[in-house]
């Protein structure tokens, strides 16, 4: 005569399996980020002679799923010069990035600019073992492939991993590998001394950090300096960023903050 008990406890120890490998994939928590879904940073960009040249915004829009029980923060960075300047110049750039909510790692990546009305839009796709896909699209079409570090951040999700990251005054520099237009860079991190810094947001305490960034062959991709200030405080809110440039420089510095 066959033991039910038995039975039933096998039964009840495969339900447990089971429910253990459905709950797998949305058992690891989202990593702990000091932003959120709904945040918006706007930047009046400065250059050269012009004091304001136009503005720019970064903002999470949301967290939205990404398949296979896990999620990602959808970002966004849009970029358009003041009305006089457009006249002028008409451009406009947006950048959008998808970050992984556990492990902060793109999946994808794009970039699309209209300059005068030429028009392009570049895609990387990340796939997750150390190859991203990169296609350029104007009035035709080119792909390439190209093999980068596993880590390998693009420039808008690396400005909120570095948000995430523990910074203090001293910290030895760090490497953080960057592709961007099919191409691969590494972008060396050195946090500086805390400094005030005034913005549209008040005065307030700020890690600055150098950004030295260098071509696959460890050339200088960004000679005349790339620095940001990151607040020293829970939000850790990008409040200045300065690029040096072949003719003057370029700041961009936060307005407001919202959500």
């Amino acid at each position: 005569m066959p033991d039910y008990r038995l039975s039933l406890r096998r039964l009840l120890a495969l339900a447990v399996v089971v429910a253990a490998l459905v709950a797998s994939p949305t058992a690891q928590a989202d990593r702990s980020v000091p932003f959120k879904a709904g945040e918006t940073l706007t930047y009046d960009v400065s250059w050269t002679t012009f004091l304001t040249a136009g503005s720019v915004t970064l903002s999470v829009r949301e967290r939205r799923p990404a398949g296979a029980g896990r999620a990602a923060y959808y970002l966004v960075g849009e970029g358009r010069p003041t009305s006089t300047l457009q006249r002028l110049y008409s451009v406009y750039y947006k950048a959008e990035s998808m970050l992984d909510t556990r492990t902060l790692q793109p999946s994808m990546a794009t970039l699309y600019s209209d300059e005068n009305g030429r028009k392009r839009h570049k895609t990387t796709t990340f796939r997750g073992n150390g190859t991203v896909d990169y296609e350029v699209r104007t009035a035709t079409s080119a792909k390439s492939s190209l093999k980068v570090p596993v880590t390998a951040q693009d420039p808008l999700g690396a400005i909120y991993v570095l948000r995430a990251l523990p910074l203090k005054p001293g910290l030895k520099p760090f490497n953080i590998p960057i592709t961007d237009s099919g191409k691969a860079y590494t972008m060396r991190v050195i946090v500086g001394a805390r400094e005030s810094v005034k913005s549209g947001i008040g005065t307030l305490p700020a890690l600055k950090l150098t950004l030295e960034v260098t071509d696959a062959a460890g050339k200088p991709a960004n000679a005349r300096g790339l620095a940001l200030w990151l607040s020293d405080d829970a939000r850790r809110l990008p409040l200045k960023l300065v690029a040096g440039l072949a003719v003057g420089s370029f700041q961009l510095t936060l307005a407001k903050a919202a959500g």
